[in-house]
């Protein structure tokens, strides 16, 4: 536990850091990084499963896709250079890989492509934003991140003091409705607050009615992803992504809350 809340600290102050004196370029980049090194987990959890996956065209083309908002559009979007993707990785494994897991390996190489940096590009989308502050983006952003990674330690907290019922035992064992409901409490709770203390920043018409209710959806896709996580780890017969976080596991552990969330974020961030 003291392991998991020295990262966390760690972690936030880096974020907070990289927000304050790099601005929005120094955020995308950063998301970058931490879509990367999700990707690469990922990657790693195929080569267990026994697939040989196209690692580093892989790894190339998520970092592409991910800074596709801020450096490629409109030239390139996401969605072409994952058409790009199909293209290349269709064409090599007729040679490349041994015949009894060809199918395998290109569905889950694609399907990486697509559950990490392409979802993870909707959070690059939300930095951009610029009205009605330049600051925008980043205050929505931080917000987003917020919501999630509060949900996910809300839940892991109540969780651990009070959890009886287990929510998917064949998924995840140490899940329960307790935590659940202790993790969207705290994600309604953190999303009106930085609603209301932010809003010099944010849209006149989110306020911290809506901050709450935004929260909710958010809430329940990020822990609809910490499930699918599971899922994918149970596949590949590990209990951690990694070990470069100490108390939070690799860096998958720690962008699995964010995965399903962004792309619904930027809908709503969108719309105001």
């Amino acid at each position: 536990m003291l392991k998991r809340t020295f990262s966390t600290i760690i972690l936030w102050s880096l974020v907070l850091v990289c927000a304050r004196c790099f601005g929005a370029t120094g955020c995308v980049w950063f998301v970058t990084a931490i879509s990367v090194l999700t990707l690469n987990e990922f990657y790693a959890m195929l080569r267990r499963m026994g697939l040989t996956p196209f690692n580093r065209l892989g790894l190339a083309l998520g970092a592409a896709i991910t800074l596709a908002p801020c450096y490629f559009e409109p030239n390139f979007t996401p969605a072409e250079l994952l058409a790009l993707g199909v293209i290349v990785f269709s064409v090599r494994i007729l040679g490349e890989r041994e015949p009894q897991n060809r199918i395998e390996t290109l569905g889950w190489t694609l399907f990486g492509l697509v559950y990490v940096p392409f979802m993870l590009h909707f959070l690059v989308r939300i930095l951009l934003i610029t009205s009605p502050h330049q600051h925008t983006g980043i205050v929505l952003g931080l917000w987003l991140v917020a919501v999630t990674k509060f949900c996910d330690s809300g839940a892991f907290l109540t969780g651990l003091a009070i959890g009886r019922h287990q929510m998917a035992p064949n998924i995840s064992p140490k899940k329960t409705w307790e935590g659940v409901v202790g993790g969207m409490l705290t994600a309604v709770v953190v999303g009106a607050t930085l609603a209301w203390g932010c809003r010099a920043y944010l849209p006149a018409n989110f306020t911290p009615l809506l901050g709450a209710v935004t929260a909710v959806p958010l809430a329940g896709l990020a822990i609809v992803s910490d499930l699918v996580e599971s899922i994918i780890k149970r596949r590949a017969d590990t209990k951690d992504t990694g070990h470069s976080i100490p108390g939070i596991g690799g860096v998958f552990d720690l962008t699995d809350s964010l995965i399903l969330a962004a792309p619904v974020g930027w809908v709503v961030f969108h719309l105001l």
